[in-house]
């Protein structure tokens, strides 16, 4: 008779009927499956939170969409290299 390794195994008799006694193997995996459980509840928590914040940034006005990104300070080639020689390039 085969026993695959990881299986369940019938416990000794104590009295309490036909319990099945786990491995390490499987009790490691329903860990495991108890953690990723938790945490995908809690991400579907914090992306239902993001989904709320940004349809509230939208009604008010505060979305991305449609503003305009701060200009960036034009220089002439003789600021550029003034500033280069100084060493205050910002980039």
């Amino acid at each position: 008779m085969d026993e695959k390794k990881g299986a369940e195994q019938p416990a000794e008799n104590i009295g309490e009927g036909s319990k099945y006694e786990t491995t390490p193997l499987i009790e490691r995996a329903r860990e495991e499956r108890e953690r990723l459980e938790a945490a995908n509840r809690k991400k579907e928590e914090l992306l239902n939170r993001e989904e709320e914040i940004m349809a509230h940034r939208q009604l008010g006005g505060m979305s991305e969409a449609g503003t305009e990104k701060p200009k960036e300070e034009e220089i002439s080639n003789e600021e550029y290299a003034k500033r280069a020689m100084e060493g205050k390039l910002n980039g």
